[in-house]
């Protein structure tokens, strides 16, 4: 990761963690704070984020999420690039590929029904962030 992006990505999460304004969140932060958000309004608005936010070459792989809430929860010293991701041997997806360790916490009417540790990976393309929605198993 080239040093400028480094600092960036360290300024960023200061002035989140600081609460400063007047300057816009790192794209990845933003990305995990409006999946927060939409999980906190509940499954339809958290239905539309994922939709929103599908990777543009695998929108056709969005799965419903019925009455769960999904809650992620970044360790973002642990973002990295990773250009060797092939989403289900797929192939490499189009744009900048990262991952971030997360929490992830699962949730049905406001009741915690799973948690576990991950990664999470998303791409940049033109420096909007794009993930690729779970599917429950």
């Amino acid at each position: 990761m080239p040093a400028s992006r480094v600092a960036g990505l360290l300024c960023g999460l200061l002035l989140v963690v600081a609460g400063c304004g007047g300057a816009e969140p790192d794209p990845v932060q933003r990305y995990f704070a409006d999946n927060n958000a939409a999980a906190e309004r509940g499954p339809a608005a958290q239905q539309e984020f994922l939709r929103r936010t599908q990777h543009p070459d695998f929108r056709d792989q969005l799965c419903e999420l019925g009455d769960t809430t999904i809650e992620l929860d970044p360790a973002m010293s642990t973002l990295r690039r990773d250009p060797g991701f092939t989403p289900d041997g797929a192939g490499p997806p189009r744009g900048e590929v990262w991952v971030v360790g997360v929490e992830v916490t699962l949730r049905r009417h406001d009741t915690v029904v799973g948690r576990q540790i991950g990664s999470q990976h998303l791409v940049l393309i033109d420096d909007q962030p794009y993930g690729f929605a779970p599917c429950p198993s």
